[in-house]
């Protein structure tokens, strides 16, 4: 027992240390195999965590998608939330962002992981400062609109969150974080901005 124990821990460990590589490779050079097992495994600890200035740095995305081709008004954009871990709420998709990868990619990552979605990561919103509700641990985090491309049918954490697609009047209402609707809010208004200019 002992020794499948030992096994597991150091084929997760090898799999972390793996992940940002493999993630670079372009899957079509992948086996089938290799791209489900790298899609299906989240980074976990904080030993890569970036810190500034005492802040804990923390980024995200808010996914959408428009509900027709050619949309007239903010009306017509969805954004998909996800249950919070304890399942107490809901909230856009975000984490650490890790000294291994740049900003984007941390969000791009972090919203792949626990939403299962991929898409075009667009300007960033924020910074925001908050306090931690486990920790004192202050964060300063930033939000990326993300125009969804693809939602996957499994993802490193399908099976510990619910994700839905909401009105944005809706995701106003049910999201917990107050720093999340401010960074919705900001979206709608450059949204808004690039609808009007387009007509």
């Amino acid at each position: 027992m002992r020794c499948l124990s030992f096994y597991l821990t150091n084929l997760t460990n090898l799999l972390n240390f793996l992940f940002p590589f493999l993630i670079k490779i372009p899957s079509k050079f992948l086996p089938v195999q290799i791209e489900n097992m790298v899609t299906l495994v989240s980074r976990t600890g904080r030993h890569l965590q970036r810190y500034e200035k005492g802040y804990r740095l923390v980024v995200g995305c808010i996914p959408y998608r428009y509900k027709s081709q050619e949309p007239a008004s903010v009306e017509e954009i969805e954004v998909l939330v996800i249950s919070a871990q304890n399942g107490q709420g809901m909230l856009f998709p975000k984490g650490g962002w890790e000294n291994d990868e740049c900003m984007e990619e941390a969000a791009k990552r972090e919203t792949e992981e626990e939403a299962g979605v991929i898409g075009v990561v667009q300007d960033k919103l924020g910074p925001w400062h908050y306090k931690s509700k486990r920790s004192c641990i202050m964060h300063e985090s930033y939000m990326f609109p993300l125009l969804v491309q693809k939602e996957l049918d499994s993802w490193p954490e399908k099976n510990i969150r619910k994700r839905r697609w909401v009105s944005i009047n809706e995701a106003k209402e049910v999201c917990h974080n107050w720093w999340m609707r401010e960074a919705l809010e900001e979206l709608c208004k450059e949204l808004s901005r690039n609808l009007q200019a387009q007509s």
